[in-house]
């Protein structure tokens, strides 16, 4: 869905004559995107069908996806979407990326926390408010005055408060977990040691 998202938000969209056609079908897909990436990873758990393959390509498509709207969004609606906000969501994807692929490597996972389901839920916000602010300042219904832009700005702010902290979270949720690792190898060598000392020993 990547590629059709970004020509959607690009110059190339066919949308003469119809000034919310482009913003309408951008929000769309990407919350059908977004839904569809919280449903597989459902699914896959339901039916015990999860994948290394699974476990690769899931979190690796989440990020694209967000870090292309950020990226794209910085061109198409920069009253909202800032280069430093972009780069600090953004950076903290790599991040967490690098500790989950160290984590990998030195044998231990971890865990999502409920700091990380928010984040995305602030990212989604963020976002598709954005898209739309980009055509609206805010919707008047009836009586109810919803403030697109304001809500736009509002959860980028948040979004990168939110991405921040989880980003200390997860990383001192690594750090145990390596600290913890480097204590065993250390007490699985030493008992080692001994063994080799008490043969030479004999």
């Amino acid at each position: 869905m990547i590629p059709l998202f970004l020509w959607i938000l690009s110059p190339f969209f066919p949308a003469e004559g119809h000034p919310a056609l482009q913003e309408l079908c951008a929000s769309a897909l990407f919350i059908l995107a977004a839904s569809t990436d919280g449903l597989d990873g459902y699914l896959a758990r339901k039916r015990g069908q999860i994948t290394t393959m699974g476990m690769l390509l899931d979190p690796l498509a989440d990020k694209l996806m967000v870090t292309s709207a950020l990226v794209a969004l910085v061109a198409y609606n920069p009253t909202v979407v800032k280069v430093w906000i972009a780069v600090v969501i953004i950076g903290r994807e790599f991040l967490v990326s690098g500790l989950r692929s160290i984590a990998s490597s030195e044998g231990f996972t971890i865990q999502a926390s409920e700091l990380g389901k928010l984040k995305t839920v602030a990212q989604i916000v963020l976002v598709v408010s954005a898209i739309l602010a980009h055509q609206w300042h805010q919707w008047t219904l009836t009586i109810v005055v919803i403030p697109i832009e304001w809500i736009a700005i509002a959860a980028a702010y948040f979004a990168v408060l939110i991405s921040l902290v989880s980003a200390i979270d997860y990383f001192i949720g690594f750090w145990h977990q390596i600290d913890h690792a480097s204590k065993t190898r250390r007490g699985s060598y030493v008992l080692s040691r001994n063994k080799d000392v008490n043969k030479a020993g004999m």
